[in-house]
């Protein structure tokens, strides 16, 4: 009888697909010998502005070496809070050529939640945007471990300024350092620090725990490298592919899917800030990207722009969705307005690198027919996963449980959590906390998520941090928040509130009051007034109960 151990997802990749190949320890490297080999070529463009690897290689030397002057040392974290602009990419490499380890932070993180993570992270410098820096970063890191600080403008490196989204002016500090500047001004040879191996640490991933507070995810050098390279090999996509970064870099689809592949395989990566319907068919309109990926959220809108037409996408060789459910209805609709071309599902997690599952060029991906669920893939070759029942057990196929997931592209654990590593990883086995089924072809279904974790428009919003902003309004006595549908988001947020004795408050305030203390994909669109949430017997609220009669 045909069991998870025999793969049978292989069936769908060549024998060279399959075959096991040698890949360097790092993106980095990959990086180093492309730019050894084709300093001319184009590594980024951006709007009308563009780097070659040569030149991309030449100020990330810069930056590395001013970095050390300023006194980063190996093994420091750099947090990177910037959009997609080029100076996320040089950042990044000039950590890693400095010895250190990169924090992707998300810019629409609000003062409280960036506290939290360069605090934990112990986080030695930060790049952030120049208006981020003016307007409350400047005091968030003076009362954090950062002692090294740069700001960015993303008007730099072009000329288009595109008032869709490029909105803030220059807003140069004196008290931060431009990161292009300085990286100009120390050119030349990188500190002689040894390329990272494949176990040292290559990003901090922030994500959120059963705690609810956010954790920090080990992605190594060997995990980023492995799922870049898996990338490169199974897309076969040309060296001259141009690679368009729908999806953010902060997040680790935009950050493996994209920037470590595109890096890895050689390829242009393309950037235009932030996602803004028009303007991304602009850009693929002029850089005519072969591949892309981007939750579901962002094709909707993308379906839903008059002007859009099939020759926009007629570049393209593949086109992915990741970070967010892929309804199959947004397939067809998608493969109807862009002339004929599929939208490619795929499952991916932060402790993963991204990818564990996708779907293999030349295939579809089935739909079950009983539950209407889209299959999100299958495991790609070196990936073992399996279907447990709740003693760690493997169910037949066909049979739900949770998705466990083991391979080279598995984080090795939590940043100073080792309670949370233990828990999460045991034996170094990835325990998603989703739910899932595998069909016998090793088709992967994901039909629920253990834990009560909202997953909007890709962004995983924790309960507990929105309820605990609520219990900071003077009015409010209870919270409670849950997820509920969104034909847009897949998911959005909504929180039932009970009020304190005598207080008032309406629906509209309590929005708004979260909207200013939260990130914009965190904070409830939905509030209910209710005289009493439901509890259990202890006293526990039940969220559960409002979940299931949320609308």
């Amino acid at each position: 009888m045909t069991g998870y151990a025999d793969q049978p997802w292989l069936r769908f990749f060549t024998e060279e697909q399959r075959a096991d190949t040698d890949y360097p320890p790092s993106v980095l490297e990959a990086f180093l010998a492309h730019a050894a080999r084709n300093p001319g070529s184009r590594a980024l463009a951006y709007f009308d502005g563009a780097l070659t690897y040569g030149e991309l290689d030449s100020l990330s030397d810069g930056l590395a070496r001013d970095f050390a002057g300023r006194g980063f040392a190996p093994g420091d974290r750099l947090a990177v809070m910037l959009q997609n602009v080029p100076q996320f990419v040089i950042a990044l490499l000039a950590a890693w050529k400095a010895g250190g380890a990169v924090i992707p932070v998300n810019p629409m993180y609000k003062q409280h939640e960036l506290a939290h993570i360069l605090a934990d992270a112990g986080a030695a410098a930060l790049v952030c945007s120049e208006s981020a820096w003016q307007s409350y970063v400047r005091g968030t890191a003076a009362a954090s471990p950062v002692r090294i600080t740069y700001t960015a403008c993303e008007r730099d490196l072009q000329t288009r300024d595109d008032p869709r989204v490029l909105t803030a002016g220059r807003a140069p500090a004196a008290d931060a350092a431009d990161v292009l500047a300085a990286a100009r001004a120390s050119a030349g040879e990188r500190p002689a620090v040894p390329l990272p191996a494949a176990c040292d640490t290559a990003l901090i991933s922030y994500t959120s725990g059963t705690s609810g507070r956010p954790k920090g995810a080990l992605n190594t050098h060997g995990n980023l490298s492995f799922n870049a390279h898996r990338q490169v090999r199974v897309q076969a996509l040309p060296e001259d592919a141009v690679v368009f970064a729908l999806a953010p870099l902060f997040h680790i689809t935009g950050m493996v899917c994209q920037l470590s592949a595109a890096l890895a395989g050689g390829h242009t990566l393309a950037l235009a800030y932030r996602f803004e319907p028009g303007v991304v068919l602009d850009a693929f309109r002029e850089h005519r990207p072969t591949y892309t990926v981007g939750p579901a959220t962002a094709f909707m809108a993308l379906l839903a722009r008059p002007d859009a037409t099939a020759e926009d996408f007629a570049s393209f060789r593949l086109i992915s969705s990741g970070g967010a459910p892929l309804p199959p209805a947004v397939v067809e609709s998608f493969r109807a307005r862009a002339g004929g071309l599929y939208l490619a599902n795929g499952y991916c997690l932060t402790e993963c690198s991204a990818p564990c599952a996708s779907v293999p060029p030349g295939h579809e991906a089935p739909v079950d027919p009983a539950s209407g669920t889209l299959a999100v893939g299958v495991p790609g070759p070196g990936t073992m996963v399996r279907i447990l029942d709740d003693t760690g057990a493997e169910v037949p196929f066909g049979h739900s449980g949770e998705i466990a997931v083991r391979g080279p592209m598995v984080v090795p654990g939590y940043w100073n959590q080792p309670d949370a590593s233990e828990a999460a990883l045991p034996d170094g086995e990835l325990r998603t906390g989703d739910i899932g089924f595998m069909d016998p072809d090793g088709w992967l279904y994901v039909v629920d998520r253990k834990k009560d974790m909202i997953n909007a428009s890709g962004f995983k919003v924790w309960p507990r941090e929105v309820e605990d902003v609520l219990y900071t309004h003077p009015a409010v006595r209870e919270a409670a928040v849950v997820g509920v549908p969104d034909a847009y988001r897949g998911e959005s947020v909504k929180a039932y509130v009970s009020l304190r004795p005598g207080a008032a408050a309406e629906p509209a305030e309590l929005v708004a009051y979260c909207r200013e203390r939260l990130a914009a994909y965190k904070y409830p669109r939905q509030v209910d007034i209710l005289g009493e949430l439901p509890k259990t017997a202890t006293g526990k609220i039940l969220r559960r109960e409002l979940k299931a009669t949320a609308g």
